[in-house]
């Protein structure tokens, strides 16, 4: 199974966000605006992790956001955005920086999904090649290789 590359216009780089709420929904824009995701799919991602934290911080520094299909999931689809000033979830890995956000329309597209994010942040490059990209074309470049 190849999975879709990633695009230009999914990834946001040096974006500033006041706090986590605000870091989520705009790094959930690009899925929004090309309709892979709807609104109450990121609502619903909000809510959660009000109820019950930050379930989706999944190491030092980087965040993976998703819900479950039937909230929204529009698409299969990935977003990343990195954040100017990181910000504080209330979660052990604090700050976040980085933000994987996943929209899976199944089960096993979800799961090929975030083996595949696994596997680039399981290498130490990816996460420099974040922090150095002056464009979005240098990441996407990484991802779809």
């Amino acid at each position: 199974m190849t999975h879709k590359p990633l695009e230009r216009d999914e990834v946001q780089l040096n974006i500033e966000a006041a706090d986590w709420e605000d870091a989520i929904r705009k790094s959930a824009r690009p899925l929004v605006g090309r309709h892979k995701v709807t609104q109450a799919y990121v609502d619903e991602i909000v809510r959660v992790t009000r109820e019950e934290g930050p379930y989706f911080i999944i190491m030092k520094h980087v965040a993976l956001p998703h819900a479950k299909p039937e909230y929204g999931a529009l698409e299969n689809a990935v977003s990343l955005t990195t954040l100017k000033d990181p910000v504080c979830f209330g979660h052990k890995n604090d700050p976040v920086k980085y933000i994987i956000f996943l929209s899976s329309a199944d089960g096993e597209e979800h799961l090929h999904n975030i083996s595949r994010i696994a596997e680039l942040l399981g290498r130490k490059e990816f996460l420099e090649v974040l922090d150095q990209a002056e464009d979005s074309s240098m990441v996407c470049d990484f991802f779809n290789q």
